[in-house]
């Protein structure tokens, strides 16, 4: 084409490609503005790292726990705890589930420990159901891997403060100096 608003490369006239779109793309990827910035901190993935908990009771026996939890989650758990039923939700049977779906392994003594395929132990592992009696990995699973009730409780609370449910978020002054 011999229009000026088209650059020629080598394409044939039914692939035009718009020159000022091209020049400005081009221009507005090399410059580092706030907005590139933010754009580039909003594309990041954030993850919590993984935790150690602690099985009081139980020494030496640690979970491996991914405190990554969204609220699509936590609302399945408290349906499932029987939040919308008459009776009401179980805040116990929750916590079960909080635990029971964060954990991504068992550590016993400082060493991961790991079923007869290499595989890192949860509560649905064939050996964690077989060693606690269980069949239904959560809630039965971690309620007896726990054996206390206030256990199960306070290890998903501190679950959930891992995952920053109990973050507070600090609001600043624009107009005083840091």
């Amino acid at each position: 084409m011999s229009d000026s608003l088209y650059i020629d490369e080598g394409s044939s006239d039914s692939d035009p490609k718009p020159a000022a779109a091209a020049s400005i793309s081009a221009s507005s990827m090399s410059v580092d503005t706030p907005l590139s910035r933010l754009k580039e901190k909003i594309s990041q993935k954030i993850e919590r790292p993984l935790i150690l908990l602690e099985v009081p009771d139980r020494e030496g026996v640690f979970l491996r726990i991914s405190p990554n939890v969204t609220q699509n989650q936590m609302k399945a758990w408290r349906r499932n705890a029987g939040e919308e039923t008459k009776k009401g939700m179980d805040p116990t049977k929750f916590a079960a589930y909080v635990v029971g779906h964060c954990t991504v392994g068992i550590e016993m003594d400082g060493e991961e420990v790991l079923d007869e395929d290499g595989n890192s132990l949860n509560f649905a592992s064939r050996d964690i159901l077989q060693s606690t009696g269980t069949t239904r990995p959560v809630p039965d699973a971690v309620l007896a891997f726990f054996n206390l009730d206030p256990h199960v409780e306070a290890g998903a609370l501190a679950i959930l403060e891992a995952a920053g449910y109990g973050d507070t978020v600090d609001t600043v002054d624009p107009t005083k100096e840091s």
